[in-house]
């Protein structure tokens, strides 16, 4: 049974949800406590909610009557860190039903994943299938895939045998990997670029903001969650999906999640809207905010005109 504890303004409500396990997950909330609709916003491996701050606010200026969540992981940004054995998907698809639950109990939500942010929307619907349709009235994947992450693009890098020494040292030696990890991402910095950019021009603000978010992140964490994506599989939350709109987007160039991972699984959802967002990489969400928007603004339309029989949801002027 969750907890909730609010500590906040009118304008941002930060609120403190503790899981069945007792971790306490921070989370944000904007707009309308008696919104039409509830927008949950899920980020990626070593991000955190701030990751959507650009979507986020495009999408309350265009929806006057939509309500926005965002919350950190377990182990990312101001959430708490958890035991290790549960850094894993499982446990972020309950962390995330354990969220809806506890601040969006009533009312049609829907659920928008990034990277890591998706496997756990879909890990969410396969562990709650009877939502979907029901409470879940729409789910957007960005950059992301159902299985084989570890098979195409940067992705095979996770089955590298450095990748496992790493992971066993973080286990054997946490403390001093904590340390040594600072060196690390100063040394690894332009592969992480290159991973989440590809060789493509971005802004400062942006490349920044990215690495923040790395050098923040739990080095237990970081290397738990990269033992989850090689086993993972959830190519049966897809068809499930086919019951409401749904939306899966990706940049041409990204390089963590190749668009071979959303061409799949648009092929395998009834009716799914397909975008692909020319020249933009695995961080598309921070390169092409506008973009992103003007898709989340189409799926939930489709989403209101689903749920009422017309666009009950009306975008503002």
């Amino acid at each position: 049974m969750s907890a909730v504890t609010v500590i906040g303004s009118s304008v941002e409500r930060r609120v403190v949800v503790r899981t069945g396990d007792g971790v306490e997950l921070a989370v944000r909330e904007y707009g309308p406590r008696d919104a039409e609709v509830t927008v949950v916003f899920l980020h990626g491996h070593c991000m955190r909610a701030e990751s959507w701050n650009d979507v986020r606010d495009e999408l309350l200026r265009q929806f006057r009557g939509a309500r926005v969540v965002c919350y950190d992981h377990r182990g990312h940004g101001d959430s708490a860190i958890a035991p290790r054995h549960t850094y894993n998907l499982a446990r972020l698809g309950s962390d995330l039903g354990e969220v809806i639950d506890a601040v969006a109990p009533a009312g049609p939500v829907v659920l928008v994943g990034h990277s890591m942010g998706g496997m756990t929307v879909l890990t969410y619907v396969s562990q709650r299938p009877w939502e979907i349709g029901d409470r879940i009235v729409g789910v957007a994947l960005v950059a992301t895939g159902a299985s084989g992450i570890a098979e195409a693009g940067f992705g095979r890098l996770i089955r590298h045998p450095v990748v496992s020494t790493f992971q066993t040292a973080v286990r054997c030696a946490p403390r001093l990997m904590r340390h040594a990890k600072a060196l690390a991402c100063k040394v690894f910095a332009p592969l992480i670029t290159m991973a989440e950019f590809g060789d493509r021009k971005v802004s400062p603000r942006i490349r920044s903001l990215v690495n923040a978010m790395h050098n923040q992140t739990s080095i237990v964490a970081m290397a738990a969650f990269l033992s989850a994506f090689l086993d993972y599989d959830r190519t049966d939350a897809l068809p499930t999906l086919s019951g409401v709109p749904t939306l899966i987007l990706c940049g041409s160039a990204d390089l963590m999640t190749p668009p071979s991972h959303s061409i799949a699984m648009a092929a395998a959802v009834d009716y799914a809207d397909l975008a692909l967002i020319e020249g933009a990489g695995h961080s598309v969400i921070l390169e092409q905010p506008e973009l992103v928007t003007a898709a989340l603004t189409r799926l939930l339309t489709r989403a209101a005109t689903v749920r009422t029989g017309r666009g009950h949801l009306a975008a503002a002027a």
